[in-house]
């Protein structure tokens, strides 16, 4: 059964990004509102200190944030609930990246409460699994997203939605790319995954590849079966680099 899904290019900025590169969302709300025919949804998850500004700049551009607390409000000195991002224009929140699992220590456990916390708020869940390199090199990879997925995944209740992202670990921000064929198995095994957990529901959730895409190898990865689109990292920094994969669509 085949479904046609809305292609999503989401930009991860991480730790980077001052008021003035604010400028670059101006450049990519531009260039979105003079084209005549979108062909994806674009999203950016800022640093939650441009959250509210970059929210408001215009409705082309979709924000998220890169975490959120498990509780709704409290004693917790720093964290950010996943109800405050929300009032602060979030409609997305990416969970469980390899840099917090790996720099935190986050559990699938707590992915699973963290991406919980988001679909309360009537948020987004971009949950995200990957291997390493060992991992890949031991033939262990879909394993292992088949384990994350088991542990991160909530359930979902009526309309509720959640993005995967597949991030392999070993090509964030490296320039390394897994070849087309086993980024395309991959895909295809979250995709069963999916189906085997949600049914019918599993068909319409979006899978977005991760890990140093770029304009120069965007068409090849994002016309892969079951790749709905990208989450992006260092290239979503600069609006010329983000249209640039964007425009692949559909070319």
């Amino acid at each position: 059964m085949t479904h046609k899904l809305t292609p999503l290019i989401a930009g991860n900025w991480k730790m980077n990004g001052l008021v003035n590169e604010l400028s670059q969302i101006e450049t990519l709300c531009d260039a979105l509102k003079n084209k005549t025919t979108p062909e994806c949804d674009v999203l950016i998850c800022p640093p939650v200190t441009l959250l509210s500004q970059m929210s408001a700049m215009c409705s082309e551009v979709l924000t998220g944030a890169q975490d959120c607390h498990v509780a709704t409000s409290g004693a917790h000195t720093g964290d950010i609930s996943a109800q405050m991002l929300a009032d602060a224009g979030a409609s997305y929140i990416i969970v469980g990246h390899s840099e917090r699992r790996a720099d935190h220590h986050e559990t699938d456990g707590l992915v699973n409460a963290k991406a919980k916390s988001a679909l309360d708020a009537g948020l987004v869940p971009i949950i995200c699994v990957g291997e390493t390199h060992a991992e890949r090199l031991g033939a262990l990879a879909i394993t292992v997203v088949e384990q994350q997925l088991n542990g991160s995944v909530p359930d979902l209740e009526g309309r509720q939605v959640i993005v995967i992202a597949y991030e392999p670990v070993w090509a964030i921000g490296t320039g390394l790319v897994p070849d087309e064929n086993d980024i395309k198995t991959m895909h295809a095994a979250i995709r069963e995954w999916l189906i085997n957990r949600f049914g019918d529901n599993g068909i319409a959730v979006r899978i977005l590849y991760g890990g140093s895409l770029k304009p120069s190898n965007a068409k090849e990865i994002l016309t892969i079966p079951h790749v709905n689109g990208g989450l992006i990292g260092g290239a979503s920094l600069k609006a010329d680099d983000l249209l640039g994969i964007i425009n692949t669509i559909g070319a």
